[in-house]
């Protein structure tokens, strides 16, 4: 009799293609296909990044008030806005309010109006999961790269600062299903060892975590990786910016900013995607790797009996 465990893995594989109607894609995936194309100068990734922030409301402002804003001049946003394939600003605005408008749609109840700094918080992440449960409505790429993190032997996983969380938690999950997860949660020399190490060993792939704020060492070690020969698959918070850049897959997922600290709801439920992904490119090793744990767990009592 499989443990709950292997049970999990077995009715929750993923069905590709894309789903019907309701997948439509969400006003942040909207925007970061609309701004991921080009390449974007920093001033430029400065105005991508307000946008994608604030759609409900810069997608009604002037050029002047949104060029204020920002912080940046007016010919600056014109630029912005022939650089992501429009005419002008004019044009530019006329599509971001499209977007907006699909947005407003469904206005907050009174509740969620008076909610307080807490609930706040809570209504944001659920926006963040509401916006990556569209995302997932074509779950192709998810699929595609969780059957290459399975196939990359090493396999090597890398979360720097903040981000060390997400990668442990990541990194646990993926040893249960593969045979070599090299987990590199510090940067520097350290994590260029690793990189190293592991293309030399025969892998292929790196998951890599850059959540805000993003690290210098994140990006020197992910170059890294890349001169090494190995492709990077990057979990951020937004598609665009230098991090991004350097990837070869990028899967931006809102994170929550309304506490002192962020929190990590869409992310962690990323990873948990591409762990699942990952457990569907390879489910007869899935299962003799689950099987030999619980064998193991129960020989050394890992776990209470609940």
């Amino acid at each position: 009799m499989p443990s709950p465990q292997q049970a999990r893995a077995q009715a929750s594989a993923i069905t590709a293609g894309k789903t019907a109607p309701e997948a439509g894609a969400s006003p942040t995936s909207q925007l970061r296909e609309l701004f991921d194309g080009p390449r974007l100068s920093p001033g430029h990734r400065r105005i991508a990044q307000y946008l994608i922030e604030h759609i409900t409301e810069a997608a009604f402002l002037s050029i002047t008030d949104l060029a204020e804003r920002v912080g940046v001049s007016q010919p600056s946003v014109t630029r912005f806005a022939a650089a992501v394939g429009f005419s002008g600003y004019p044009a530019l605005r006329e599509k971001l309010q499209s977007i907006a408008l699909g947005t407003l749609g469904t206005p907050g109840t009174p509740a969620e109006q008076r909610a307080n700094e807490l609930q706040a918080a809570v209504d944001a992440e659920i926006e963040n999961l509401e916006n990556l449960r569209r995302d997932f409505g074509d779950p192709d790429q998810v699929i595609r790269v969780g059957r290459a993190l399975s196939e990359s032997t090493p396999l090597t996983v890398m979360g720097l600062r903040i981000s060390a969380s997400l990668a442990e938690y990541f990194a646990y999950g993926a040893r249960r299903i593969h045979p070599d997860v090299r987990l590199v949660t510090r940067g520097g020399t350290v994590a260029y060892d690793a990189m190293l190490q592991s293309r030399e060993a025969g892998g292929t792939w790196v998951l890599a975590f850059g959540m805000p704020r993003h690290a210098q060492e994140s990006l020197t070690a992910v170059r890294v990786a890349r001169t090494a020969g190995l492709k990077v698959a990057l979990i951020t918070d937004l598609g665009l910016g230098p991090l991004a850049d350097e990837a070869d897959v990028v899967f931006a997922t809102g994170t929550g900013s309304r506490l002192v600290f962020d929190s990590y709801a869409a992310p962690g439920l990323m990873a948990a995607a591409l762990l699942q992904a990952m457990t569907d490119a390879d489910p007869e090793r899935t299962q003799a790797r689950l099987e030999e744990y619980e064998q193991i767990a129960d020989q050394h009592q890992f776990f209470l009996k609940d």
